[in-house]
């Protein structure tokens, strides 16, 4: 099965664009990409830098017939995202838990998880921000980009190829799709 990508240049957040989407589809599983964000969120209402060439992505899916805690959840989307990441840098990627990717011990990526309800049916929204070309300047708080660390290019293209795959095979895995 396919995953229905949808595709924006701007939206306020790419995890609202999803709640909107999911309140007025019938779609059990998603992929909202956007280029930029206006009002990009992080966890507990911080603010997401969304600079332009950077990844923003939502991906939704029902939870209907997962028998997994958000907690549980949460580990394994990281997980996804760092094996995402693995396959562009070759060396050590650490985990900040709950949701921060980290390299030498600078920020790359973030994750956001939201959940919300159709019909008594619980969906899973799953917002990722990767730096890949720029990374904010945020006071205390190292980050880094991917194209910095490797010193190559790559495209938010490449990356969203990649996450599709690496999604794909999770939902196979529990019957999602």
């Amino acid at each position: 099965m396919i995953i229905q990508n949808f595709k924006y240049k701007s939206v306020n957040s790419t995890n609202s664009t999803a709640i909107n989407i999911i309140k007025k589809k019938n779609l059990k599983v998603g992929f909202i990409i956007s280029e930029t964000q206006k009002k990009g969120r992080g966890q507990r209402g911080k603010k997401w830098i969304s600079n332009k060439g950077n990844l923003f992505v939502s991906i939704f899916y029902s939870l209907e017939k997962i028998n997994l805690s958000l907690k549980q959840l949460t580990k394994i989307n990281v997980e996804l995202v760092k094996k995402l990441l693995s396959r562009y840098y070759k060396k050590k990627i650490q985990i900040k838990i709950p949701n921060d990717i980290l390299i030498n011990k600078k920020k790359i990526c973030g994750i956001l998880q939201e959940t919300i309800y159709k019909k008594n049916i619980k969906y899973l929204i799953v917002g990722i921000g990767v730096n890949i070309v720029k990374n904010p300047n945020i006071s205390n708080y190292p980050t880094t980009n991917l194209n910095e660390l490797i010193k190559k290019k790559i495209t938010t293209r490449q990356l969203i190829r990649d996450l599709n795959y690496i999604y794909k095979i999770f939902f196979k895995s529990y019957r999602i799709i």
